[in-house]
């Protein structure tokens, strides 16, 4: 199967540049640059004239809540609605029911996946108190990496042992991504804040009780014991402007933002509520614009999602009744455009940080960027395309997102995943699967 794209602008490895690219099964054969159509016989033709195309999105941050939680979100689903929003990889995070800390876990997450995902995917092993030796010994050209959870969260993963995060550190051959919130000092907000307002405080507290404070505490160690160990420490979903200053300085100590805090502030709690909470907490308008004055600086290194869904009645309530967590895949890619025409970053610095960074940082083989002999993960987007987000045209399972009523003046027009295109204006391929990444090679 050769397929032909032509006539748009190819967004690559720090340029824009009129290009076509010629797909030979499931990788790119050729890329051409200039205006003029390479000649030759194709199976499938893609005119992409006035779009910019680009790698494939790869998300390295997701809950896509297979196995145990497939009420709120599975991965045939979610896979579908990262599709529709140009991300053609993803890495789902451990704390499921199961959790992914065990070889057999994982084992059975990958043959799910084989079976239900529509683009490619991996999984996070996660770190306990008593798997150290599971998680350092992991096959490396299997996994990205290893998920530490330093501080309070959903799935009861804590490690709150010193030595133990002193040892994994130590041992462990993989990047770390660790979820860093100091739980002491958020069960102590919590306390003081229910004795103020009740049993369960208003949403617009959510950042005082899962405070800037809580984030720097653990950050701070997490910086400091990779630091000591000379380990691979990526620090997931940044809040702060505080924490910020612990990087750019360390290679080896990296940083990722999410949308919710890109996108939101403490601000649209007031009209949001729940929906856009979230941990660690959307913050305040400074601590956003810290966020994405860092996109450009060095000091974020990748942008995820930390996709997760949630059912609506799951987010009634308050502080302490409320689920954490929002589904954004279907909208990451064209929320960091809009980005874009703000002139927060260059969409140049957007494919870095969304489709290069990510391939680099994990070490991802064959894709992440628009290379001859690479898989042919492609994104196809559009501007001057307004649309607005309406609940019929969510794919995720949850069926609602911060997003509704909001227009996006971007468009993503196709997706293609190892050279097959998986969706085109509205259409979608019910029979595309996606391939298990391979790490390291």
């Amino acid at each position: 199967m050769k397929t032909l794209i032509f006539g748009g602008k190819v967004v690559n490895e720090g340029t824009t540049r009129p290009a076509s690219i010629v797909i030979d099964n499931d990788r790119i054969a050729d890329i051409t640059e200039g205006n003029n159509t390479p000649r030759g016989s194709y199976d499938q033709i893609v005119d992409a004239t006035g779009c910019f195309v680009l790698p494939g999105v790869i998300d390295s941050h997701v809950h896509f809540r297979d196995p145990g939680l497939t009420q709120k979100a599975d991965i045939e689903t979610e896979s579908r609605a990262a599709a529709y929003g140009g991300v053609t990889s993803y890495f789902d995070m451990p704390n499921t029911k199961p959790q992914t800390t065990t070889i057999e876990a994982l084992d059975n997450k990958f043959e799910d996946a084989a079976r239900k995902s529509h683009v490619n995917y991996s999984f996070f092993i996660g770190a306990t108190n008593d798997n150290l030796d599971i998680v350092t010994n992991i096959n490396p050209h299997r996994v990205p990496g290893i998920k530490l959870f330093m501080g309070s969260s959903t799935g009861n993963m804590l490690v709150d042992r010193r030595d133990t995060l002193q040892q994994l550190f130590l041992k462990a051959q993989l990047p770390v991504m660790a979820h860093c919130e100091d739980t002491d000092i958020i069960n102590r907000n919590m306390a003081e804040a229910k004795a103020k307002y009740g049993d369960d405080p208003d949403v617009g507290h959510h950042p005082e009780i899962r405070s800037e404070e809580a984030c720097w505490q653990s950050t701070k160690l997490a910086v400091e014991l990779a630091s000591a160990a000379g380990a691979r420490l990526h620090v997931a979903h940044l809040t702060t402007a505080r924490e910020l200053q612990l990087f750019g300085k360390d290679r080896n100590i990296t940083a990722e933002a999410v949308i919710a805090h890109l996108f939101f502030s403490s601000d649209d709690y007031a009209t949001l509520g729940t929906r856009i909470k979230c941990n660690p907490a959307v913050k305040t308008k400074a601590d956003c614009d810290a966020l994405r004055r860092a996109l450009t600086d060095g000091r974020i290194t990748t942008i995820g999602t930390d996709h997760a869904p949630h059912l609506l009645a799951d987010k009634q309530g308050g502080c302490s009744r409320a689920a954490s967590g929002m589904p954004m895949i279907q909208f990451s890619l064209v929320a960091m455009l809009e980005l874009v025409d703000k002139g927060v970053l260059p969409i140049e610095r957007l494919v870095q940080l969304m489709c290069h960074n990510p391939a680099q940082l994990f070490e991802v083989t064959g894709r992440g960027f628009l290379r001859q002999g690479y898989k042919a993960d492609i994104a196809i987007v559009r501007p001057g395309s307004p649309w607005t987000v309406t609940k019929d045209i969510i794919q995720s399972k949850c069926k609602w997102s911060p997003m509704e009523g909001h227009t996006f003046n971007w468009q993503v027009r196709t997706t293609i995943c190892n050279g097959n295109i998986i969706y085109n204006n509205g259409l979608f391929d019910e029979n595309s699967h996606g391939e298990a990444l391979v790490f390291r090679y």
